[in-house]
């Protein structure tokens, strides 16, 4: 079983539709899986139960997170030839690499990469074309954007056999 904690960020419609239109032209999930910031990767050596009553336990006393996102990257996936568009907040980075930390710490801490440094981020594009991805981060700075949004709770979501399935929700104060 591969378990997965995320937050599916509460946004303004108008801001939902404008990611979304983006992600439906350029971003292969498109269609599983709404837009989010991963907070921990896949671990597949925990029980639901197990991982669900980790995650809750590092979540007590966590305040609900506010955040701003007006800046779109490139990056490149260690792992494959793709390159990334990430929207990356600047209001509200450091509670969501904070919190990232905090639910590494314990017994989820070997499983946390040390080796890549975690960018809070909402994907938008994904494409072995670097130029494409390039040219769309380009298009995307060249506007005065700024979305805001708050993470009201923690997703825990299961994924095998291509079925994405949300298994609890663990909300924030």
């Amino acid at each position: 079983m591969r378990l997965y904690a995320i937050a599916y960020p509460q946004l303004a419609a108008n801001d939902l539709e404008l990611i979304q239109k983006c992600r439906k032209e350029n971003n292969r999930l498109y269609g599983l899986i709404d837009p989010h910031f991963t907070f921990i990767f896949m671990v597949s050596d925990q029980t639901i139960s197990s991982f669900t009553a980790e995650v809750t336990k590092r979540l007590r006393d966590v305040k609900r997170i506010h955040f701003t996102l007006r800046c779109a990257t490139i990056n490149k996936d260690a792992f494959s030839g793709y390159y990334f568009a990430f929207l990356i907040p600047d209001e509200g980075h450091s509670s969501i690499k904070k919190l990232h930390d905090k639910l590494y710490s314990y017994k989820l801490s070997n499983h946390h990469r040390l080796d890549i440094d975690y960018i809070p981020h909402i994907e938008i594009a994904n494409s072995l074309d670097k130029i494409k991805i390039k040219q769309l981060v380009d298009q995307w700075n060249e506007t005065d954007f700024a979305i805001t949004g708050t993470i009201a709770y923690i997703s825990i979501i299961t994924f095998e056999n291509g079925i994405l399935e949300t298994v609890a929700a663990i909300p924030l104060k």
